[in-house]
């Protein structure tokens, strides 16, 4: 699945926001892609107080330097893809509005904590917040205009080959061609094996045996060479390094992750020691806040509107049925530590989870008249927008399951308990492809191979798409029993 992913983005509505930068790239393209949203952002800042007549000076310099680390931060680095003539991309608008109204939130915050928001004109500041994400995204597509246009160049591309016609190898040709701002081509594969160890596609373009890789590079001005072949054969991996470090030929060596199928595989150094994270949560670091804000920020505002209809809820749970109006139940949260989640009550009964769970089906003795009518629109879940304000629960991530449900299927599921590596959410990715409900072994393998595929391409854009799909699924549910 992980794969099919990898070759298909558009699986995840091309939301996944990738690291973008690396050091193989040229430092144009590095200083593109790392400033052109903090520039743009103080750029638009200088603009409005030209327009407004006010000096840079005092506390406004203060939003200024704020502005660039914050945009920095949240904002990230510019994604460079190839794309069709025309491309217009919606998510990539509403992912550039999300990331900007927590860069203002966060501006905000460190003002009034300052006590310097008295001293700046709300016009001028409200003009500034209104007109920069146009302007960011006006940007981001004059970046990928010229980018086009450079990358016509056939001059300025680099040479590459690599050692292993194996998938990682084909898999990376494949990323060099969708990121043009590398400027790197593929001249072939270098591979001594038997055509029916190598995968058809490639063996057209090999280019010889690793033996004869010096000279061809020497012969053909080859400025970048990687190795895709495995660690264990070490001995001729040796000899071949030590060859090619008889010419200017930059190396790197590609392990092969996707034999562990990696969650959020990424580099690091610890002390100079390089260490690769094969199993992590993609919420680390600016990504991390970014989520948390974001969930803070919506769920605050759904709770403010929804009040009467909370209200409203609560009397008629009340009304309709003995027992309480809440009810919570045990499940497991981040890293499967032990949470509560709140529900309005919609049976006739209140498990705890602990110890035994059953399945709502359709025409349930358990539920009850009005709580068929809270579950067939999934209102029964909105208590739990107190629950994401308290931290337990996020508003998209894996859907958590009862205890006694996660003990059943950790053991019966390879990896399952892999989606504990985010905090659960009230609506995922597996619900809105159409798998919410199922206690049975079949669906509980397509929704955890979903939950999988969210923690691998995780991006503020995709947490919207799944907000807006879950809203226009809810009158038309037909798994909400």
């Amino acid at each position: 699945m992980a794969e099919q992913v990898l070759h298909n983005p558009k699986r995840l509505g091309q939301a996944r926001r990738p690291s973008a930068l690396t050091a193989t790239e040229p430092a144009s393209i590095f200083a593109l892609k790392s400033l052109l949203h903090p520039v743009v952002a103080v750029g638009c800042l200088l603009g409005c107080l030209q327009i407004w007549q006010q000096s840079l000076y005092g506390p406004y310099f203060l939003v200024a330097v704020l502005t660039f680390i914050a945009s920095a931060h949240f904002l990230g680095v510019l994604q460079l893809q190839s794309r069709p003539h025309g491309y217009f991309s919606l998510v990539s608008l509403v992912d550039i509005l999300m990331r900007w109204a927590l860069v203002i939130a966060f501006i905000c915050l460190l003002l009034h904590l300052s006590k310097l928001s008295g001293s700046l004109q709300p016009r001028l500041l409200v003009s500034w917040a209104l007109t920069t994400p146009l302007f960011l995204w006006a940007g981001e597509n004059f970046a990928q205009m010229t980018l086009a246009r450079s990358s016509a160049n056939a001059s300025r591309m680099r040479k590459a080959v690599i050692v292993g016609l194996t998938q990682d190898g084909l898999r990376l040709e494949q990323q060099l061609i969708r990121d043009p701002s590398l400027r790197i081509q593929v001249a072939g594969y270098f591979e001594d094996r038997q055509p029916e160890r190598l995968p058809a596609e490639g063996q057209q373009r090999i280019l010889g045996r690793p033996s004869e890789l010096v000279d061809f590079v020497r012969r053909n001005n080859i400025n970048v060479a990687y190795v895709t072949l495995p660690m264990s054969q070490h001995s001729r991996l040796q000899v071949m390094f030590e060859a090619l470090r008889d010419s200017t030929v930059s190396i790197y060596f590609v392990p092969n992750l996707f034999a562990f199928d990696p969650v959020q595989a990424r580099f690091d150094v610890l002390g100079g020691i390089p260490v690769v994270a094969v199993c992590e949560s993609p919420f680390y670091g600016a990504s991390g806040i970014a989520k948390r804000l974001c969930d803070l920020i919506v769920a605050s505002g759904l709770v403010v509107v929804l009040a009467p209809v909370l209200l409203l809820i609560a009397l008629g749970v009340r009304w309709s049925s003995p027992g309480p109006v809440i009810f919570k139940q045990r499940r497991y949260g981040l890293d499967g530590r032990e949470i509560s989640i709140y529900k309005f009550r919609s049976m006739t009964v209140t498990e705890d989870g602990a110890t035994q769970y059953q399945q709502v089906t359709a025409g349930d003795a358990r539920v009850t008249p009005f709580g068929a009518w809270l579950r067939r629109h999934s209102f029964d879940e909105l208590p739990q927008l107190f629950n994401v304000l308290a931290g337990s629960l996020s508003l998209v991530g894996p859907r958590p399951h009862a205890i006694a449900v996660n003990e059943q299927y950790r053991k019966l599921i390879s990896g399952y308990m892999l989606r504990h590596k985010i905090k659960p959410g009230i609506t995922g990715w597996a619900q809105v492809n159409g798998y919410r409900g199922g206690d049975d072994l079949s669906s509980m393998r397509k929704r955890v191979e979903f939950d999988m595929e969210y923690l691998r391409h995780w991006s503020l854009a995709l947490d919207v798409s799944i907000i807006l799909r879950t809203a226009s699924i809810l009158w038309r549910d037909n798994k909400a029993y």
